[in-house]
């Protein structure tokens, strides 16, 4: 009998697929893969956490959609253990599509699947390998990036890149719109992603060691803001980490010390003492340059824009921040 090539094979018959992923972010692309009409026989998702003031349990976001749309989900609290790699085995998988799932798959699980793992990250790799790209691409400045679907290996980040789509980072970008962007195009990949594997068509273009940059986790200390800075290195600072975890300062007031969080500003002139009120209008003094606050939020407080947070917060010239 003749024997029949893969491509062959998979152009007859719809993939099996598992998807693997939690937060928004990742339920687009379950939602976009789901509408193509793919088959995914499973979901994995991390397990319920407390959440609000009253610490209920609160599914993820893929989660939800996943029961909404009749899959089986899997909560697994660690997928290194034993029974749960011979359980992903048997699901007999033609692949796996990874989108910010939120644990390491250790290498069992990625050769479990006939064609491998599949995994979404948002940058143009190599640049920004890690838990954080969104964040460190614009707090470094960057005018472009993307979202590309990789081959998933052991190494971080470092497989082999499959699809690749790049986004313009606009000068009013925060991590938060930013964010949506590439969920949004990272999504859409994913159904020409899976038609040229049926196809057998996908072309691997191993990443290179030029340009290799890693994308940390964004620790408390770094969301303070660095006045010292020059201006437009602030504003990056302040749209990278907004709105989340928020870049902030300390101001004195009547009652004490508050924090201060700051979610979008623009560098103007000035000049002063970096941390230094040069108005009564949030214009501050940096490094070289000044920047102007525009949207702030007090401990406590939603987010205001600069006149409603000056009807109730005085910032007068000369304080320091």
């Amino acid at each position: 009998m003749e024997a029949i090539a893969l491509r062959d094979v998979l152009a007859a018959m719809p993939l099996r697929l598992a998807f693997m992923g939690t937060p928004d972010f990742a339920a687009r692309s379950l939602g976009t893969i789901v509408a193509a009409g793919h088959q995914i026989v499973c979901v994995y998702t991390q397990p319920p956490r407390p959440a609000g003031r009253g610490h209920e349990l609160r599914k993820s976001p893929v989660h939800e959609l996943a029961e909404a749309f009749g899959i089986p989900v899997k909560t697994p609290e660690r997928f290194r253990d034993a029974d749960v790699l011979a359980e992903f085995a048997a699901l007999d998988l033609d692949a796996a599509c990874v989108v910010a799932y939120g644990q390491i798959l250790p290498k069992e699980a990625l050769d479990a699947p006939r064609l491998g793992c599949l995994n979404l990250h948002a940058s143009l790799l190599p640049r920004w390998r890690g838990a954080a790209p969104i964040q460190r691409s614009i707090m470094a400045g960057d005018e472009v990036t993307g979202v590309q679907i990789m081959q998933m290996e052991e190494g971080l980040d470092t497989g082999p890149v499959l699809m690749s789509e790049t986004v313009r980072i606009a000068s009013h970008d925060t991590a938060g719109t930013l964010h949506d962007k590439l969920m949004e195009t990272g999504a859409e990949l994913w159904p020409r992603t899976l038609a040229a594997l049926e196809r057998g068509s996908l072309q691997a273009v191993p990443q290179t060691e030029d340009g290799v940059t890693y994308a940390k986790k964004i620790s408390p200390a770094e969301a303070r803001i660095d006045w010292s800075r020059p201006a437009g290195e602030v504003c990056d600072h302040i749209r990278g980490l907004s709105p989340f975890p928020g870049a902030w300062f300390a101001l004195a007031t009547p009652k004490g010390e508050v924090r201060v969080k700051v979610h979008f500003a623009e560098p103007e002139k000035g000049e002063g003492e970096p941390g230094e009120a040069l108005d009564g209008h949030l214009l501050i003094a940096c490094g070289r340059g000044a920047v102007r606050l525009q949207r702030l939020q007090r401990e406590g407080r939603g987010v205001m824009e600069a006149d409603a947070f000056l009807r109730g917060t005085s910032v007068p010239a000369g304080t320091r921040l």
